[in-house]
């Protein structure tokens, strides 16, 4: 099967240009990971495990899983440096049916879903600088579907997006490139401001006091506060730390699309492993660095009715914004403003690989017959043109809808399996294959790719069995066994729709 070429109309060949070098995509990686999420999801995790070292340990386990898995996966890029990247991977080790699954889940919800929500992430902080940019002011509505100001800046900011990664590959990387650095570059100041000036403030000596007293502030599903929450321990504990982490989980998310692009990565089996680890490990440090930046600036507890961000705490802090809540401590109500504008630097960023990576994968499953024959085809600019139109329609229709929420929070459980499955095909793969097909290997094999399997399959058991997040797991199940009846229709229907290119 060929996933690196496709014939124009006219019949001639056309090929994936190897354009990416090492910084390009470790720039993948980090401008993929650094969305919206850290600025917001550590309210809902300290509101879950209220205190500060079960937070922090959150974030490192959180890291250390993260590295763990991009290591492996760094393997199973530098054995099969094609493009469509975990879709090959599970193709490869249990046959073209998870492949479809894994591919399916991703065009369904995973890529689209989440590069939906970051839009209107985006539209979102714009409305900070732009009043007019709102969600209130509904400007068309018909059932589940409604068109918004702030919907409206979304699905323009998607279209955009779209067309210029279609315009060819140097456009991506350059974007990719240019506010990936920018928003590092930014995060990196938030924290040396937030671990210097926000001293001053004298709270993290509280947190500091009360480092391991686990405590939870929801009741119900719903956010309480400090005073009516109640202490955690034992097995209710492992729980509440166990679905807090979806949140530092996902936040260090899309890591893995950068083996989407295998297709285009100079020297794939040298560059890919390399830029996986050095790009989760950069952005998971400045992960569990923020956090502590927080820490140092705002209370880990507080009063939902507070009238200031110290009141408020990180807990609380004001739809859960836990960033603007310490750029305002820091700076002044001008706080808000500064945040709005590196929030929509790093959603912008974060739009652009997951657009650009996504495509790919939709191409090698046309390709392979397991997706509209038209999306096999790259255009002249030698990039999947038409991936990129198929998911930015579906992309503005999720936006349109207001879905991709409950969307993606019926897949957490579905994402974390695809995960341990592709690298438990690490060790599938690695009996299939000669010692000579495996050109890098992972560091600390078998424990490292082992050690992630056993304790991000406990943390989707805990989803299984926890109050919070049980409700959306057979949602999830569903949304990715609904690929089976598709599959097999597709596999045994050829029409001028879709067929299979051997």
């Amino acid at each position: 099967m060929n996933t690196q070429s496709s014939h124009d109309a006219s019949g001639q060949t056309r090929q994936l240009k190897r354009l990416l070098g090492p910084f390009d995509a470790t720039m993948i990686v980090a401008g993929s990971m650094i969305g919206s999420g850290i600025f917001i999801v550590p309210a809902d995790m300290a509101r879950q495990l209220g205190a500060a070292g079960w937070l922090l340990a959150a974030w490192v386990l959180t890291g250390l899983l993260t590295v763990a898995a991009a290591l492996s996966y760094g393997e199973l890029a530098a054995m099969m440096p094609q493009a469509g990247g975990q879709y090959v991977y599970l193709r490869e080790a249990y046959g073209r049916l998870w492949g479809f699954l894994y591919g399916w889940t991703l065009f369904l919800v995973i890529q689209t879903g989440t590069v939906a929500a970051v839009a209107v992430a985006f539209a979102k902080f714009l409305g900070v600088l732009v009043p007019a940019v709102s969600e209130s002011h509904k400007l068309f509505e018909y059932g589940r579907l409604s068109l918004t100001p702030t919907s409206l800046v979304a699905m323009a900011i998607l279209v955009l997006l779209t067309w210029s990664n279609s315009t060819g590959l140097r456009t991506g990387k350059l974007v990719q490139n240019i506010f990936t650095v920018t928003k590092i570059g930014a995060l990196v100041l938030l924290i040396l401001l937030g671990c210097t000036l926000g001293a001053r403030s004298g709270v993290l000596s509280i947190n500091l006091g009360d480092l391991w007293s686990a405590s939870s502030a929801i009741a119900g599903g719903k956010a309480t506060d400090a005073a009516t929450s109640f202490p955690l321990s034992g097995f209710a504990l492992a729980v509440a730390f166990g679905t807090a982490m979806v949140g530092s989980l996902f936040s260090s998310d899309a890591w893995n699309n950068v083996t989407f692009t295998a297709g285009e990565v100079r020297e794939p089996e040298r560059n890919l492993p390399r830029s996986l680890f050095y790009g989760a490990g950069l952005v998971c440090l400045l992960y569990l660095l923020a956090n502590i930046a927080y820490l140092n600036v705002l209370p880990l507890k507080g009063n939902p009715a507070g009238a200031t961000a110290l009141d408020r705490g990180i807990q609380f802090a004001s739809q859960n914004r836990v960033a603007t809540a310490a750029a305002e401590v820091l700076f002044g109500p001008g706080g808000s403003v500064v945040m709005a504008l590196l929030i929509m630097i790093s959603t912008f960023g974060c739009l652009n690989g997951m657009i650009l990576a996504g495509a790919r994968v939709y191409y090698a499953m046309a390709r392979d017959g397991l997706f509209f024959n038209f999306v096999g085809r790259l255009n002249r600019k030698s990039v999947p043109g038409n991936g990129l139109l198929v998911q930015c329609a579906w992309a503005v229709f999720l936006t349109a809808s207001g879905t991709y929420e409950d969307l993606l929070d019926y897949v957490i459980f579905a994402a974390l399996i695809f995960y341990v499955l592709t690298i438990a095909g690490l060790f599938v793969l690695r009996k299939r294959r000669s010692d000579d097909a495996t050109p890098r290997r992972v560091p600390g094999y078998p424990f490292v790719p082992a050690a992630y399997m056993v304790i991000a399959s406990l943390i989707a058991l805990d989803l299984l069995v926890a109050e919070k997040t049980r409700a959306n797991t057979l949602p999830g199940l569903i949304i990715v066994l609904s690929g089976i009846p598709v599959y097999w229709l597709w596999s045994r229907k050829r029409n001028a729709f879709c067929g299979r290119r051997d």
